[in-house]
């Protein structure tokens, strides 16, 4: 296949991760167009975003083809920019990461001047993270913050009160393991999370970090805070985990690894995403009813609760043949509509401040409510700051951390060594 012709051919496998087979929907009316939206499998993510382009198709005649990219953040953005790179025209709306538009913006059309004010209705946070240059190059999908899952029947069962601190779920994660081992529940873990060297450990280890107070890697004003007392302890605090009461396995664990160990009934608290909470409460869910949602634990009295500030966009390609009717498709997708639907089928959180007032998002997702602070106060990972650099400065923090954690050295070593690269990436602080 010729390159001029802006197209590339998808292989078996891109960047580690299975491209699977893209699957096209029309509605009854002519075609005017055939759009492609590359969207996420987390969950049920894939299915929920079918029948989104699909009820988008029927209402407008156009064509829609959905292509299943890898789940791992790394392995989707490595797809994307080889993608971006080529020009090529394969993929007319992306799904992108919170942390991506300041990386991948000269490759998306500016929605403003399509979107009819559409943005207003949004989270004006998320609005100003996608817009680059005075140019919205996506709009907000869903949002997400890291949020704590336990099992509420071993918690009362075992006399336990829900971890206020990391300390507390610590002592009664260590506590609920023992008894219920010794009763011969010999496959239950005490706390699962995500502990693979990839931009889901930057995520955990960025909420223990500021949970302790001990910085955002990079503050706004692009200098590097990360080598420090209370960031140390808060990686030794997690290396202390592993083997007692997380599994050595969770070294290799993503967000669905760690979602399979949990909604299996043999874990007693998880840290994920809010879209296990549709999952873990599904029909056939060993863990239906006996699952609580609180937010992450303080690092100490002193300390904070803190979730990382996650949640996707949809963005136009500039390189589509049919930007008219991708623009379509995005603004149908993140309407208020849209993103009720969702909510209340999968738990996704809206960026629309109304719909955390509307009784059937409530009622499907009581935590949302609960929650709302946390979901909109999250920490922000310093993409914005570190820009185009983003990526390598995340690289370098995940790959710290998994340092610790594996035992190769600790919390302050690793720390200040990871300043030093971060030095040398930002050119001694100027981003």
């Amino acid at each position: 296949m010729k390159k001029d012709h802006r197209r590339i051919a998808f292989r078996t496998t891109v960047a580690a991760g299975t491209l699977l087979a893209a699957t096209a929907f029309s509605g009854p009316a002519a075609q005017a167009a055939e759009v492609s939206i590359a969207c996420g499998a987390l969950g049920v993510e894939f299915e929920l975003c079918k029948q989104g382009a699909e009820a988008w198709a029927a209402e407008t005649g156009n064509t829609v083809r959905l292509v299943n990219t890898p789940n791992s953040t790394t392995e989707r953005l490595a797809l994307y920019q080889q993608l971006l790179a080529a020009g090529a025209e394969d993929i007319d709306v992306f799904q992108i990461d919170v942390i991506w538009p300041g990386m991948l913006a000269n490759h998306f059309i500016d929605l403003k001047p399509h979107s009819n004010g559409a943005e207003a209705e949004h989270f004006q946070a998320i609005v100003e993270n996608n817009t680059v240059d005075d140019r919205l190059v996506a709009m907000p999908w869903f949002t997400d913050a890291g949020i704590l899952y336990y099992r509420k029947d071993l918690l009362e069962k075992h006399g336990k009160a829900v971890p206020e601190t990391w300390q507390d779920l610590t002592e009664t994660a260590a506590a609920v393991q023992e008894a219920e081992r010794s009763d011969g529940n010999d496959k239950l873990w005490g706390f699962v999370w995500q502990g693979r060297a990839y931009e889901g450990l930057t995520c955990d280890a960025l909420e223990w970090i500021d949970s302790f107070g001990g910085g955002a890697i990079v503050d706004e004003n692009g200098k590097i805070t990360i080598n420090n007392p209370q960031a140390a302890k808060a990686l030794d605090m997690a290396a202390s985990w592993i083997g007692t009461i997380s599994p050595p396995g969770v070294l290799n664990y993503a967000e669905e690894e760690a979602r399979g160990v949990f909604q299996s009934g043999n874990a007693v608290f998880m840290r994920n995403w809010p879209y296990a909470w549709g999952l873990a409460n599904s029909e056939d869910s060993p863990v239906r009813d006996k699952v609580g949602v609180t937010a992450l634990p303080k690092g100490g009295p002193d300390g904070k609760n803190s979730g990382t500030l996650g949640g996707w966009q949809l963005a136009v390609s500039k390189y589509s043949a049919n930007p008219e009717a991708a623009v379509s498709l995005v603004l149908y997708l993140t309407s208020a509509e849209e993103q009720k639907r969702r909510a209340i089928t999968g738990a996704y959180n809206p960026t629309i401040a109304s719909l955390y007032q509307d009784d059937e998002v409530l009622l499907a997702n009581p935590f949302f409510g609960n929650l709302y602070d946390t979901f909109t106060n999250a920490v922000a990972r310093p993409s914005k700051v570190a820009g185009a650099k983003y990526n390598r400065v995340s690289n370098e923090f995940w790959n710290a951390t998994h340092a610790v954690l594996s035992g190769k050295t600790d919390g302050a070593t690793s720390l200040a060594q990871l300043e030093r690269k971060l030095k040398r990436i930002s050119r001694n602080g100027r981003w």
